[in-house]
This record gives structure tokens, C-alpha cells and sequence, in this order.
């Protein structure tokens, strides 16, 4: 039997009556959509409790609720991704006590515009090129997250559920804009909160012993350790303290601060009071990553005692010597499809494609936005273009930017096939979170050059390419003769199997790249007049 005959016409029913549900809620929430502030800010009316379950529905995604229990169902999976919290904590608090207020202090519509009004509209240029090119990056990952599930529930090839998905986030986000986008991330939190709830009860009550033997068996494996004091210099993907409190908080500030993908929902607020308590209580969605892990921890416990066979076992990769799998991010999908009831398996399914919708209509929204205020600039005083317009441009960016993310997603996947899909969401960020919280902060001290944050930007995309391989398999599958080169390189060397394998653990960039491109930008002085 394949794993798609397992979904049912029920499932079927669900999964569209959800999304059904979802459009019409999302299209009665729109609100107005007269102006620019309408459709990108939400008219700045938004309850706070709201935008924090849309930052929660962004941050968790796909991402977290396939590639979490998948990492730890991994050899050496365990609950160490748990002290990324940390650092994740102490960003937003740093974010929303000092950027929102910054934010708040004049009418912008991006972190991007307040780089622009300090130090002129080339660092504005800059920045939202790098925030357009990290978008980019880091967001193909989700497609492809989301793309995972509907692989395993349709005969459809994989490049065709990444278009299928595609064109759902942009018709959401074409609805109705931000209030919209945020309204319906509200739902999508309730729901895979509901489903995590749903699969974890479901899980260990499959498990003689239930959530005991869940605590445990995979105690006694090492599967729920959750500290680890190693620096993590190496190339192996790790999760550690050091790295947590020195690193992450790097990641997270650009992230929740500077990334119009979140700063976006703290401008739909009504006050900097409020923004800064919807930054600051998006917090408690790290709940929401234990839920995850503790997802991770029962399945690796059920496959334990319940070896997968046939076309599962296959499309796991599953070694039932040491009960480890190599595709980790098609565990969760494959037992929600073929353990769960029909229906039940729908309505999680239905949680895993509302994770990952609701980030890429968020980041539709975000560089349709972004791409309006650099050649347009409505968020300047006596600004006289038709607002009708503005929105019409709007939304042919959003689709422009959707029809844009697909192919590349195409072409991310057809470069990085097996790469588990955690790290890689993770790695995509060094290129571009350095650059550009260094551009925010040299704005915050208004002190620095254009010229000297695009050297440092730039030696900085640079110095990332030689510890990650993304870039270097897209080069070597065009031109095979570089790999030799490559290799040579202190930062990387060839495996047995003939692939490329990185000596640096990349999450060290975060803070690198920052220094790196603000020592630039202060060092080098503004050109002369």
C-alpha cells in the first residue's frame, strides 16, 4: 500500500474544510485596505495578544514542527535545541525595550525606513537588498518544509507540491494583507498547538507504559539530555550553551528587531507599549518547542518498539540496528499519515501546512513592503503618490516575490537533497544576520558610512561562502572542476563519498559577520563631498 493511500477522502475533507475555514475568517478579518497602512501595517490597531500569536505562528513553522522531532530522532538527537531558548529570550527582551521604542518614534513602515532617515538612503538600499537576499535564503527552506507533508499525502513529485504551496501563501496574502496575515496566524497557532497536543496523546498512548516509558526509554538512550557545555567549533551541527548565550542572541535580534518579517507585526500595533509586550511575550512559544521535542522523544520510543516496514521504513531511511533514520523530517509526516485515525491525520496535516502557509504569506507581505518603500518612499513627508496605486503595486509584488521564492526553492532543493532541514534553516541565515543588525545598530549610534557597511557587508557574504556549502554545490554542480579547489580551502574538505563537508560551525558567523561589518562601517570614513 503507498503511504498516499493511507490518507483518506476524509482526510481529504478536512484538510480543505480547514483552509476553507481559514480564507473566509482571513477575508472578514481583512479590515480596510485603502491605504498602504491598511494593507501593510493593519492601520496600526491590532491587539497586542494577537500579534504575539502571529510572531509565535511565524517563528514556529514548518520548521520547528517537522524538523524538530526529526533532529532528534536523529543518532545523536537529543533536547539540547532547547538552550537556544536562552538566547532567543534575551534577544527579545533587549528588542522590545529599546528597538521598539526607537521604531515608534516616527511614522515607518520597516526597520529599513529607520536606517534611512540616519544614514541616508544608500544604508536604507543596502539593507533591504540583504534582507531581500536572506528572505530569499531562508524562506525556501519552509516551501520546502511545507512541501514534505503534501509529498507524503499525494502522488504529486516533490517540485510540484513546492508550487502548489507557493500559490496558496500568495493567495492569502493578496486577501487581505497584514491584518489578514495576522489574523489567520492566530489561527494557525491555535491549530498546531491543538495538533502537537493531539499527536503527543496519541503517541504515548500507542506505548505500553505510556508518557513513563516515553521518559523512560528515551532517558535511558540520552535522548532527553538537554545541556551541552561544548564550544561547537567544529563542523558537526550542534546545539550548545556557548554557543546559545554568545551566538543566538545575535541571530534573534536580527531576527525579531531588524527582519521585516517580525518587525512588520510590532508596527501593527497600537502603541510602543503594546508592540513591546507582544515582542517580549512571544517568549512562551518556546512551550510550543518542547511540545515538539517531546513529539520528537515518543516517536523515536514508538519506532523503537514498532520498527516501520515497507515504503515507510524506505522513505525514512530507517537503520533498525541503532533505531536512527536518514530522512529525520519525513518521521513525523509518515506516522501521522499512516498511524493516526482518518480525520485525526487530516487535522494534523492540516496544522503542518498552516505552520508553514502562515510564514511564507508573512514574508510575501514583508518583501512586497520592503520592495515598495525603495522605489516608491511613502514613508517620506509630503509623499503624493495615488495610495489606490500604491496597494495595486503592492500586491503585483507580492506575487512577483512568491512566483521568485518557488524557483528558487526548486533550485535549493535540487542542490541540498538529504540535508536534514533544521541546520539548513538555520545556516541560511549566516549569510545575511551579521550585515544587517550591524546596520541597525551603526543607525542607532547614527554613526558609520555607507561605504564602509557595503565593504564589510560584502567581505562578510564572503567570508560565510567559505564555511557553508550552499553556494559552493550550486558552483561545483555548474562547473565539477572547482570542487578540487574548494577542497583545498582550509575551511572545507572532501568526504569519502566526494561531497564537500564544512570544518566551521557556521552559527559562529552570526557575531563574526556583525563585528566584521560594523568595524567597516565605523572605520571607513563617509566619501568627501
Amino acid at each position: 500500500m503507498k503511504l498516499h493511500e493511507f490518507f483518506t477522502p476524509l482526510d481529504w475533507c478536512v484538510v480543505f474544510g480547514y483552509l476553507i475555514l481559514t480564507t473566509v475568517i482571513g477575508h472578514r478579518m481583512r479590515g480596510k485596505q485603502g491605504t498602504i497602512k491598511d494593507f501593510f501595517l493593519g492601520g496600526r490597531s491590532l491587539p497586542w495578544l494577537a500579534v504575539t500569536g502571529s510572531i509565535i505562528a511565524t517563528e514556529i513553522s514548518g520548521v520547528t514542527f517537522i524538523g524538530v522531532p526529526g533532529a532528534l530522532f536523529a543518532l545523536n538527537g537529543d533536547f539540547t535545541y532547547l538552550q537556544w531558548a536562552i538566547g532567543s529570550i534575551i534577544a527579545r527582551i533587549i528588542v522590545g525595550m529599546v528597538f521598539v521604542r526607537v521604531y515608534y518614534e516616527q511614522e515607518i513602515y520597516s526597520p529599513y525606513d529607520y536606517m534611512g532617515n540616519r544614514l541616508g538612503q544608500g544604508v536604507k538600499t543596502l539593507a533591504t537588498v540583504f534582507f531581500t537576499v536572506g528572505s530569499i535564503l531562508a524562506q525556501s527552506v519552509r516551501v520546502m518544509v511545507a512541501a514534505l507533508p503534501l509529498k507524503v499525502v499525494t502522488p504529486l513529485p516533490f517540485e510540484w507540491c513546492i508550487v502548489v504551496i507557493a500559490v496558496f501563501a500568495i493567495c492569502w496574502t493578496l486577501m487581505g494583507g497584514m491584518q489578514t496575515v495576522i489574523w489567520t496566524d492566530v489561527m494557525q497557532f491555535i491549530l498546531f498547538a491543538v495538533g502537537g497536543a493531539i499527536a503527543i496523546f496519541a503517541i504515548t498512548n500507542s506505548i505500553d507504559g505510556g508518557f513513563g516509558a516515553v521518559v523512560d526509554q528515551a532517558g535511558d538512550a540520552g535522548k532527553l539530555r538537554t545541556w551541552n557545555f561544548d564550544w561547537g567549533i567544529g563542523n558537526e551541527f550542534k546545539f550548545t550553551f556557548w554557543v546559545a548565550i554568545v551566538a543566538v542572541p545575535f541571530l534573534n535580534l536580527n531576527a525579531f528587531g531588524v527582519d521585516q518579517l517580525n518587525a512588520q507585526r510590532m508596527f501593527c500595533c497600537r502603541s510602543a507599549g503594546d508592540a513591546k509586550k507582544a515582542i517580549i511575550f512571544s517568549s512562551f512559544g518556546q512551550l510550543l518547542t518542547i511540545l515538539m521535542l517531546f513529539v520528537g522523544a515518543a516517536l523515536w520510543v514508538y519506532y523503537l518498539n514498532n520498527p516501520p516496514t515497507g515504503e515507510a521504513a524506505q522513505e525514512m531511511g530507517y537503520n533498525l540496528a541503532n533505531n536512527t533514520v536518514k530522512k529525520g523530517d519525513n518521521v513525523f509526516p509518515i506516522w501521522i499519515v499512516t498511524q493516526l485515525p482518518p480525520g485525526v491525520s487530516g487535522l494534523i496535516l492540516a496544522a503542518i501546512f498552516a505552520a508553514a502557509i502562515s510564514s511564507l504569506d508573512s514574508i510575501l507581505a514583508a518583501l512586497s513592503q520592503t520592495t515598495l518603500s525603495l522605489f516608491y518612499h511613502p514613508e517620506r513627508e509630503g509623499c503624493t503618490i495615488d495610495q489606490s496605486k500604491l496597494v495595486r503595486v503592492s500586491r503585483i509584488l507580492v506575487v512577483v516575490w512568491g512566483l521568485i521564492l518557488a524557483g528558487f526553492t526548486l533550485l535549493i532543493h535540487w542542490a541540498n537533497k538529504g540535508v536534514p532541514i533544521l541546520p539548513l534553516a538555520f545556516g541560511m541565515t549566516a549569510y545575511t544576520v551579521g550585515p544587517m543588525l550591524a546596520m541597525f545598530i551603526a543607525s542607532l549610534l547614527k554613526k558609520g558610512s555607507f561605504r564602509g557597511l557595503l565593504i564589510g557587508s560584502i567581505v562578510s557574504f564572503g567570508l560565510t561562502m567559505i564555511v557553508r556549502t550552499d553556494m559552493m554545490v550550486l558552483i561545483v554542480k555548474a562547473i565539477p572542476a572547482m570542487k578540487s579547489v574548494f577542497a583545498s580551502l582550509p575551511t572545507f574538505e572532501l568526504t569519502d563519498e566526494g561531497t564537500l563537508k564544512p570544518l566551521f560551525g557556521f552559527f559562529w558567523m552570526w557575531p563574526i559577520t556583525f563585528f566584521v561589518t560594523l568595524g567597516f562601517g565605523l572605520l571607513i570614513p563617509k566619501k568627501s563631498v
